[in-house]
């Protein structure tokens, strides 16, 4: 009898313990890996970086309140933060940048690529 509530307890056990379990990675850290289904060669500054930039930059970053001594919000303060490449190690999350967004959710890849499709076209005013 008691090995067979021993059994019981222990299955009940891993059962509980197995449905714990939460593989939704888009959903616990608000990253999408899933492919871009944008195939442009070129991104956009006004339609495709800007509003990522609304979304995860412009709130800390501007000429009212640098955070980090880091302005944009204008064509000229983005540029220049593509330029010295700090933009884009900060939203790849390479080592040796601070992460950005700080305090939120890593950018999708889709939103990562655009910002790097920009950059890599020498950061058009389009």
């Amino acid at each position: 009898m008691k090995m067979i509530l021993l059994v019981g307890f222990l299955l009940v056990t891993m059962f509980a313990i197995n449905s714990c379990y939460y593989d939704k990675e888009d959903l616990l850290y608000g990253v999408s890996n899933a492919p871009c289904t944008d195939t442009t060669t070129t991104a956009s500054y006004s339609q495709k970086v800007v509003p990522v930039f609304q979304q995860f930059c412009y709130s800390c970053h501007n000429s009212s309140f640098p955070s980090g001594g880091i302005s944009m919000g204008t064509y000229a303060t983005d540029k220049a933060i593509g330029q010295n490449g700090k933009l884009y190690g900060s939203v790849s999350h390479a080592q040796g940048y601070s992460p950005m967004p700080k305090g939120m959710s890593k950018m999708t890849s889709c939103q990562i690529a655009d910002i790097k499709k920009w950059i890599d076209n020498g950061m058009p005013n389009n």
